[in-house]
C-alpha cells in the first residue's frame, strides 16, 4: 500500500496547485462525458424532489418552531441526498473504478502526487454538489414557492460546503475498503439508502419511530439534513447555524480523511 504521504521532489510540491487544477480538469471531463453518472448524480435528485413534493404537496410536517409544507421540507432533504450522491456515492465508485482499471497505477509513474489526485477528484464532487444545490433550490422556488430566508443563507452555504467536503473524505475512506468495481455500487447503495430513510431525507425524523431516529443520530446524514433544514426553515430564529450538527459532520469528515490518507492505494486490489 502506498500512502499519500510518499515523498515527492520539492519542485513537484511547488507545482501542486497547477497539478490539482490539471487533475480537476481531467476528472471533470470524464464525469461530464459519463451520461450515466450525470443522470444519477444530477437528474435523479431533481426527479425525487418533483415526485415527492408533488405527491405530498398539500401535507404538512412538524419542524422546529412550527410546521411547514412537505413540498418545502423536501427541498433541503433532497439537497442533502443529492450532495451525498455527488460527494460520496459517485466519488466512491469512480475512485474504485480508476484504481482497479489501472488508471492510478499509471499515474503513479508520473510526478503527480496522490494529494493532487484526491484534491482534483474532491473538487469535481464539491462543484457537482453545488450545482445540484442550485438546481434543487431553483425547482423549489419556481414550483413550490420555497426559498431560503436571507438571514440564514450563510448558514445554508456553510452546511453545503462542509457537507460536501466531509462526504468526499468519507467517500475516499469507503473506497479504500472496496476491492472490486462490481461491489462498489451495491456497497454505496447499501450505505446511502437506509441512512437516507432514517435520517430525515425521505421521511421527516418527527414522523419516525424514536428508536430509528436515535440510530440515525449516530451517522452524519441526519445531522447534515438538520443543518440544511434549520437554514431553510422559515421558523428559524437567528442566523440558522446548527453548530452541534455541523461539528458532528466535520468530525465524521475528519475521521474519513484520516482513514483515506492511511489507506490510499495506487494499485488494483481486486486481482
Amino acid at each position: 500500500m502506498t500512502a499519500v504521504t510518499e515523498r515527492r521532489p520539492a519542485g513537484t510540491r511547488r507545482q501542486l496547485p497547477g497539478l490539482i487544477a490539471h487533475e480537476f480538469g481531467a476528472d471533470f471531463r470524464c464525469f461530464r462525458r459519463n451520461i450515466q453518472s450525470v443522470f444519477f448524480t444530477l437528474v435523479l435528485p431533481a426527479l425525487f424532489l418533483v415526485i415527492l413534493a408533488s405527491i405530498f404537496r398539500s401535507a404538512t410536517v412538524r419542524v422546529p418552531g412550527g410546521s411547514m409544507k412537505e413540498s418545502e421540507y423536501y427541498v433541503p432533504g433532497i439537497i442533502a441526498f443529492g450532495l451525498i450522491a455527488a460527494a460520496f456515492s459517485n466519488l466512491t465508485v469512480t475512485v474504485v473504478r480508476n484504481r482497479e482499471s489501472g488508471i492510478y497505477k499509471r499515474r503513479r509513474a508520473t510526478p503527480l502526487p496522490a494529494t493532487a489526485v484526491i484534491a482534483g477528484r474532491a473538487l469535481v464532487a464539491i462543484l457537482t454538489a453545488v450545482a445540484i444545490t442550485a438546481l434543487l433550490l431553483g425547482i423549489g422556488w419556481a414550483a413550490y414557492g420555497a426559498s431560503i430566508p436571507g438571514r440564514t443563507a450563510p448558514a445554508f452555504i456553510v452546511a453545503v460546503v462542509l457537507g460536501a467536503g466531509a462526504f468526499c473524505c468519507l467517500g475516499f475512506a469507503v473506497a479504500s475498503f472496496i476491492r472490486t468495481v462490481d461491489a462498489a455500487q451495491p456497497v454505496v447503495q447499501a450505505i446511502v439508502l437506509p441512512l437516507s430513510f432514517i435520517s430525515g431525507v425521505f421521511i421527516a425524523t418527527s414522523e419516525l419511530p424514536a428508536w430509528l431516529a436515535d440510530i440515525g443520530k449516530v451517522f452524519p446524514v441526519q445531522h447534515l439534513v438538520a443543518a440544511l433544514l434549520a437554514a431553510y426553515n422559515p421558523h428559524t430564529t437567528g442566523s440558522g447555524f446548527r453548530w452541534g450538527d455541523l461539528a458532528i459532520v466535520a468530525a465524521w469528515g475528519a475521521a474519513g480523511l484520516i482513514i483515506a490518507v492511511r489507506r490510499f492505494n495506487w494499485l488494483p486490489r481486486g486481482s
